[in-house]
């Protein structure tokens, strides 16, 4: 019965999502709001209508198959040769912001809440990737400089594999594991580029070759195969999914440019589905009574989390940068935690970790305010960038900042020359 009952309510989310998708495009309203709402109402712990627990099989698959799908798409939107020749801001954003996001974060998880050492680098280690899928707006908007949504989508896409590394390390530690397996985690990061990269690169190379080649109607599937081997030779090998499947999206990209151009919009939209399906799974593990369990510390955390560590860790970033004020504070802000975080949560919830229970719920709570303050805003930050939608009032603060820049500027000109001649 779980099945069909989980189906039906997804498929009708997903109508209902339909129907107000041009809404959802014009205002503060989200679809990725709307089925986690959706999820939340339909839960065990509310409802009862779905039975989902965290440790359920499908809900670490959804995730999986979600964050896997959201980065193959994300690489075939960068190219080799975009990521050399821009490369310099989210090198700054991957170099300097995601260690000291995940700094920060374990200071705030060690003094607000408590939590040991080893536990507190393990939450920052979880919360550090970023997902600008629910930032949508922002990304795919043209009007907002290209080297932000540059900047946002690179670093999204490479932060996820970064992190793991770190996952894997502070979680063992967390276990008290006296062997912290370096040589395998190193050999999971490497199989995920091998596999990431060979797989499209022969699979491009074959269509090339007089022997085959795809008819336009199956042109848009050679993109589902590479990204279905590229899966499935990592599972099988135990290599890092989501590294690999980040490498892939960036060989095609490199490599296929009519097969990307053919496979775009509809991989796209399978991402879409495998996001909005694991998105209300997740919510369905959230309830009035999860959220009650969180201790107030809890809660002030995970407000920190969005507002203060990845903003905090951005700004020290750019430092020195050429990016305007508004560039920095849109980078700054639009850090929504994701699937990423969901994945890792998982992994700790389910290696049996004292600490685990705490540090899930606190992961919940950060993602799902996350979401809330993520996705609601993007349409507004958007619009900053658009001359003929930018709200009145951010406009009258530009230009009182301006006035008060020419003002200083006009009395240090004025100033009198009291140095001799």
């Amino acid at each position: 019965m779980g099945a069909p009952v989980l189906l039906f309510a997804f498929a009708a989310a997903l109508l209902l999502a339909v129907l107000l998708s041009s809404l959802a495009h014009r205002t503060i309203l989200s679809t990725a709001v709307l089925f986690l709402v959706v999820g939340f109402l339909l839960g065990p712990e509310t409802t009862g209508v779905l039975d989902i627990t965290a440790d359920s099989p499908i809900v670490a698959t959804l995730a999986e198959l979600a964050l896997f799908t959201v980065l193959f798409t994300d690489g075939m939107r960068v190219g080799w040769a975009d990521l050399r020749s821009a490369w310099r801001l989210p090198g700054r954003a991957l170099g300097w912001g995601l260690p000291l996001t995940l700094l920060i974060t374990a200071l705030l998880a060690h003094y607000v809440v408590g939590l040991g050492w080893p536990e507190s680098l393990l939450l920052g280690a979880v919360l550090a990737p970023t997902d600008p899928v629910f930032a949508s707006a922002l990304v795919g908007n043209d009007r907002v400089p290209g080297r932000l949504r540059h900047l946002l989508n690179v670093e999204s896409g490479i932060n996820d594999g970064l992190a793991l590394p770190f996952v894997i390390l502070f979680l063992a530690v967390a276990a008290g594991s006296d062997d912290l397996h370096l040589d395998e985690l190193g050999l999971e990061l490497l199989l995920g580029v091998v596999i990431g990269v060979g797989v499209p690169w022969l699979a491009l190379r074959l269509e090339k070759t007089r022997f085959f080649s795809a008819s336009t109607q199956y042109e848009p599937l050679n993109g589902v195969a590479i990204g279905l081997l590229v899966l499935a030779l990592g599972q099988v090998t135990h290599a890092n999914l989501f590294l690999a499947a980040f490498a892939a999206g960036i060989t095609v990209a490199t490599f296929g440019e009519r097969q990307r151009e053919s496979f775009e919009h509809f991989g796209e939209l399978i991402a879409e589905v495998f996001k909005l399906a694991a998105l209300l799974v997740f919510g369905a593990l959230i309830s009035i009574e999860f959220l009650g369990e969180i201790s107030w510390p809890g809660w002030v955390f995970a407000v920190l989390a969005i507002v203060v560590a990845r903003p905090v860790a951005l700004a020290v970033s750019f430092l020195g940068s050429r990016l305007s004020r508004t560039e920095q504070f849109a980078a700054m802000w639009f850090g929504p935690k994701g699937f990423a975080s969901v994945v890792y949560g998982l992994l700790v919830l389910q290696a049996g970790i004292p600490a685990g229970d705490e540090i899930f719920h606190l992961v919940a709570l950060t993602i799902v305010l996350s979401i809330l303050a993520h996705s609601s805003t993007d349409i507004v930050i958007a619009r900053i960038f658009d001359p003929a939608t930018t709200p009145a009032w951010y406009e009258k603060l530009r230009q009182a900042s301006a006035d008060r820049r020419g003002r200083r500027e006009r009395r240090v000109t004025d100033r009198p020359d009291t140095t001799r001649r």
